[in-house]
């Protein structure tokens, strides 16, 4: 997978979860193991609230999501957003978005990606997904994302 010049595009997924090895761990290892295959070098790292953030420079892809808990997107990461440099190095980043959540897509849809969203300037988001509790233990779920992802970032323009 190329973007108009040689190398491969450089992914890093962000993320959060309340538990280690747990189901949206699972999924972030399967969207790994799918951008790989698709070409992509991957890496993966958990939010934190104070991290520094500048390695973020040297992805091109950003994909981020975490677990909605009491209706809102898992702390680290929206602390990570509001409270780090984390917002500053996303500017203009091509970013792929996912929630993880056991309410109707719909209200997903309106109340939780609009918690990632919020916090991001002029980004080229080429995927969002909500994903149910069944959907994260799905390979063909963390598959058809990473379609989505790698189709957008080939007809995105260049940066």
């Amino acid at each position: 997978m190329t973007k108009n010049d040689a190398r491969p595009m450089k992914a890093i997924i962000l993320y959060d979860s309340m538990s280690v090895g747990g189901s949206t761990d699972r999924f972030i290892d399967a969207v790994g193991l799918e951008l790989a295959r698709a070409g992509a070098y991957v890496e993966k790292a958990r939010c934190r609230q104070n991290g520094d953030y500048a390695f973020i420079e040297e992805f091109d892809v950003v994909v981020m999501g975490a677990p909605i808990y009491y209706l809102l997107v898992s702390s680290q990461l929206f602390g990570a957003l509001s409270r780090s440099n984390l917002k500053k190095y996303l500017k203009g980043k091509k970013v792929a978005l996912f929630v993880a959540c056991g309410s109707p897509e719909p209200m997903a849809q309106l109340l939780y990606l609009p918690q990632l969203k919020m916090n991001l300037e002029n980004p080229v988001i080429l995927a969002e997904r909500v994903l149910s509790p069944e959907q994260l233990n799905d390979p063909a779920a963390a598959s058809g994302f990473v379609v989505e992802i790698v189709r957008s970032y080939e007809k995105a323009p260049k940066s």
